[in-house]
This record gives C-alpha cells, sequence and structure tokens, in this order.
C-alpha cells in the first residue's frame, strides 16, 4: 500500500489557556463520561467483548476573511461539534486494528456531528447511535483480522499507558479588530490590480479555536484549548514558462501580536520586486551537485526525509520501507547532530513553536523525546502502536478527528555542535563546486513544503518545493535568481551527503498530511551544507501566462 505524507505551509498559532480543576462544571465532559460508562458496561461483556472504548469531541470556533486584488472574497465564521468512536475489541494483544494481508490496519473511527447546544438527550442519542455502529464495524474487522491472521505475534496491537486526567476551563477570546484587518488586507492586495506582472494578489487571515476532549474506558479524561492563526499574502507572477507562487506568513499567539503593517508592507515590497526578478529569470536545469539550504528550507528536508521515517507505526507495517528499523544505536547523520521532538516547547530561542499540544490524541500526556544523539539513532516517535523493542508511547499520538491516531512529528529540532557562519557556508560550498568541477552550486533560499513516499512499493524519493533558489558562482559572479527547481532524492544517500552546518536556525510551520489526517507540526534547524544534491525542472504550465492582456 502507498502511503505519501506531505507538508504544506498553512500556518498555526496557540493561544495561552487558563488552569481550573472545575471539571464538574463542563456539561459536555460529564454527558460523555455518563454516556461512555453506560455503554462500555454492556459492550464489554458481549461475547466479542470491546475491552476499549473512546470518545473523543473536538469543538471548533472559526473564522477567515480573504482578499483578492483589493475585493472580499470571503467573509466567513462557523461554529461546530465532531464526535469520533474508537472501540477495540479482543484484547490488547490481538485487536480489530491489527495488520490485515499486508495493508496496514482496515479500522477507521466512526465520525458524526454533535450539537453545539448542550442539549444533554440529544448528545447521548447521537453518541448511543455512533457507539453502536463503531462496536459493530470493531467486531466486523476483529474477524477479518482472525481469518487473515497466519500467525501470532509477540507486539501487541495497544500498549497499556497510565491513566491521565487533565482539564483546563473554556477560554474566553478576546476579540479582534475585524475592521481594520478587512481595511488592511485591502490594501494589501489593492496595490496590485494596476500591475500587469501580477495574475494572483491574495490575502488570508483565519483563526480555528479547538476545544478538545478525550474520555476512554480506562479511565482517562482530558480537556484542553488549542488555537491556530494564520496571516498568508500570496503573489503569482506572470511568465511563459508558469508563474511561481510567493509566500508571506505570520503567525503568533494573539492578533496584537502580528507583524506591524508597516512591516508587513516592506515584506510585500519585497516579494513583489521578486516577482519582477523571478519574470525574466532563467529556467534552471536539472543539477547535480553541491547545495546550500537556508535554515528554513533545511527544517523541511528534516521533516520530510528524516522525520516522517522516525514515526514509530511505520515500522510495523510490511508495506513500509521501515528505513531506519534496525538502525537504533548506529550513526545514521553526522557527529556534530542532535535531533529531538519535543511538543512541551512553546518556544525555542524566541520563536513560538506550534508542534506544542499538553496532551496527544490518545490522551497521553506529552514529552520530550531525543532521536538522534551525536549522531546516533536512540529512538523513535511513539503513540499507543508498540514496534519491537518500543512497547509504549511517548506522546505523539496524533490525528485529525475522525482519523485513527498514529505516531506523527510535533516540534521536530535539529541542533549542530559544530556551526559555520553563512559566509563560512559559502566559502565551503565554493570549494566543493570547484573539487568536483562544477561553475556553480545553488543555494535554496525559501521553499513552501515537500512530499515524501515511505512505502517499500514505491521508489523512497522526497521532494521538497523550492520558490526562491540562486546560483552561486565560483568565479565570483554575483548570486543568479533562477525558477523551475524541484529538490528532489531518497534519504540514505542525502543524509550521507551532509558536510556542514550554519549557525543560526531558522523555523517552518505548517499541516503536515498522512494516514491519520493532517495536522500542525513545526521544525527548526540551522542551514545545510550538502556536497550532492540533485534537483529537476518543474513540470511546465502550472500558473502559465494569460493568453489575453489584462481587463481594464
Amino acid at each position: 500500500m502507498n502511503r505519501i505524507v506531505f507538508l504544506i505551509l498553512v500556518l498555526i498559532l496557540l493561544i495561552p489557556y487558563s488552569y481550573s480543576a472545575k471539571s464538574n462544571e463542563d456539561n459536555l465532559l460529564e454527558v460523555l463520561k455518563t454516556e461512555l460508562k453506560r455503554e462500555f458496561e454492556v459492550y464489554s461483556k458481549q461475547p466479542i467483548p470491546c475491552y476499549y472504548l473512546e470518545y473523543r469531541v473536538e469543538e471548533i470556533k472559526s473564522g477567515e476573511i480573504e482578499y483578492s486584488f483589493g475585493s472580499l472574497v470571503e467573509d466567513d465564521t462557523d461554529s461546530m461539534r465532531v464526535l469520533s468512536v474508537i472501540s477495540r475489541v479482543g484484547d490488547y494483544r490481538l485487536d480489530n486494528t491489527h495488520e490485515v494481508d499486508k495493508k496496514g490496519s482496515i479500522y477507521n473511527p466512526f465520525s458524526f456531528s454533535l450539537p453545539i447546544e448542550n442539549n444533554e438527550k440529544a448528545i447521548r442519542l447521537i453518541l448511543w447511535k455512533a457507539t453502536q455502529y463503531a462496536v459493530r464495524d470493531a467486531i466486523n474487522t476483529y474477524n477479518q483480522v482472525q481469518t487473515a491472521l497466519k500467525e501470532p505475534t509477540d507486539i501487541p496491537d495497544f500498549s497499556k499507558e497510565s491513566i491521565s486526567t487533565y482539564y483546563v476551563a473554556p477560554q474566553n477570546y478576546k476579540p479582534f479588530a475585524k475592521d481594520e484587518w478587512l481595511s488592511r488586507l485591502k490594501k494589501y492586495t489593492g496595490r496590485f490590480v494596476d500591475n500587469e506582472n501580477i495574475i494572483r494578489a491574495d490575502a488570508n487571515l483565519s483563526y480555528k479555536y479547538y476545544r478538545k476532549y478525550l474520555v476512554n474506558s480506562e479511565g482517562s479524561s482530558v480537556v484542553q484549548n488549542l488555537s491556530y492563526i494564520q496571516l498568508q499574502i500570496l503573489l503569482v507572477g506572470k511568465t511563459n514558462e508558469g508563474g511561481t507562487p510567493l509566500v508571506l506568513s505570520y503567525h503568533a499567539f494573539d492578533f496584537d501580536s502580528l507583524p506591524s503593517d508597516t512591516q508587513i508592507e516592506a515584506d510585500i515590497q519585497r516579494i513583489a520586486e521578486l516577482q519582477n526578478q523571478l519574470k525574466n529569470a532563467p529556467q534552471a536545469e536539472a543539477y547535480a551537485g553541491p547545495a546550500i539550504l537556508s535554515p528554513a528550507a533545511a527544517a523541511v528536508f528534516f521533516h520530510e526525509i528524516f522525520g516522517h521515517r522516525i514515526e514509530g507505526h511505520r515500522l510495523k507495517y510490511s508495506f513500509d520501507s521501515q528505513t531506519f528499523k534496525t538502525q537504533v544505536g548506529n550513526r545514521v547523520l553526522p557527529k556534530y547532530v542532535n535531533i529531538y521532538s519535543d511538543p512541551t516547547l512553546r518556544y525555542y530561542n524566541g520563536k513560538a513553536m506550534f508542534g506544542y499540544y499538553p496532551y496527544d490524541d490518545q490522551g497521553v500526556a506529552s514529552q520530550r523525546v531525543t532521536i538522534v544523539e551525536e549522531g546516533i539513532l536512540k529512538n523513535f516517535l511513539m503513540s499507543r502502536t508498540p514496534i519491537a523493542g518500543f512497547s509504549q508511547s511517548n506522546g505523539h499520538g496524533r490525528s485529525q478527528i475522525g482519523k485513527m491516531p498514529v505516531s506523527r512529528q510535533s516540534n521536530l529540532i535539529v541542533e549542530a555542535r559544530k556551526t559555520y557562519t553563512e559566509k563560512e557556508l559559502r566559502k565551503k560550498l565554493i570549494a566543493e563546486c570547484k573539487k568536483q568541477k562544477k561553475s556553480y552550486g545553488l543555494y535554496f533560499k525559501e521553499v513552501i513544503g515537500g512530499f515524501t513516499q515511505t512505502s517499500r512499493y514505491s521508489p523512497n524519493v522526497f521532494n521538497v518545493t523550492p520558490t526562491v533558489v540562486y546560483k552561486v558562482y565560483t568565479d565570483g559572479r554575483p548570486d543568479e535568481l533562477v525558477k523551475g527547481v524541484d529538490f528532489i532524492g531518497t534519504p540514505l544517500a542525502i543524509f550521507s551527503e551532509i558536510e556542514a552546518m550554519g549557525d543560526e536556525p531558522g523555523v517552518f510551520t505548517g499541516y503536515c498530511g498522512a494516514e491519520s489526517g493532517s495536522i500542525p507540526v513545526t521544525a527548526t534547524s540551522p542551514a545545510l551544507m550538502i556536497k550532492k544534491i540533485e534537483t529537476q525542472k518543474k513540470p511546465e504550465g502550472f500558473n502559465p501566462a494569460p493568453i489575453l492582456s489584462r481587463p481594464r
């Protein structure tokens, strides 16, 4: 089975919350607990017993305003509650989530909408109906597992974890200055109405406030608040080969902490000038040779190429390539590299970290996990799906509501004990180019995301999507902006080519998509100098130049 995981540039924000022990004042929580207890008492005594039952509910309050060329195209607010029910039948050793016919688990939770009003009877009715569906489907799936099972396994399907109890009061969110932001977004995009070089000029400001509930039959009860705010500005220029999207993305803990109008205007001017340069920039040819990745580009690089391959559940399923399954204790990166994943971090070097959460989506407390120490692989990111040698979760079971949680990244931190300034990295780049008889190297300054494949049934490749790339010439000529570049490769080959790392970290935040849905993540890394990378030309025709001139 093919698995593709990807990261897109959709920035997020977490707003601080207040603590409270008054969980008895939360009507929805009490309804969830009461109904789960009633349902589990019956279903746990059936001929094929339900040994674990879980309710997850997300209350989502969201809003979005979007402008294009100075005109309002969206002004929307929404409120909803979504329920997800997970039922496990059998026992912790073997249950309905067991891999079937080398295709991974075929069980999925049942998802329903809940009333946004605290109407207890209506909510309990939906919980009752959803639980029936979930248990019946779990039994059917368990029968398929039993039929397909060829030999028992020593690795359980589900780990036993400590009971978690955590509660925060509902958050009172400060209203944002909507009229002011409407005016600002209109101004940011309206300036391009008469610009012949720009075919898209969009600005989007959105927020999502989550109140997340989890109760299970083991006794855990977790209620937490998470919030996400983003401001994105997109410009696409007109070229015959296909336009390059340039994106400005901002995030903060509250609306008041977003950048000033003056700062955003300056940033818009910068990417507008870049679009003018890209119009006449040459198309890059396919390339294999030395390159520097800026800190933000390096963060995406590690997220895609390394981060997905240390997500523990992938090492259990037979369809996965299991790149690092036997590498614990071995050197996988240069000796000066340390990597850890830490969802307890809200800041790193003054930067907000948006893979933060107090508890994961299986009710396990978040914790820092050392992945690589002095270049040696030490650990994997674990959910409640055990693998050989790693029997417990380390708080990385995550999913979009309605999906089955699996081990996923949170805040991936890459650090180096031996570092170089940007000037020193450029000297190393030029020296390596001369050694390889290359007239230039590449500098990847800005990226908008990437994707990777981890299945053993398809090429194990990655693709990072740069938007701003320069040729760095060995003869001293000024750097030259080029377009149409895709950074591609295979993981183990590229790791062996890392030569040096910079002294300043960069952050990339986005939504990561995989089999358990889209989740917010952050990666941070210093710049990388790599002895040999490979690029290919982008497909032509993306945002092609219009046939007709712009309307007047």
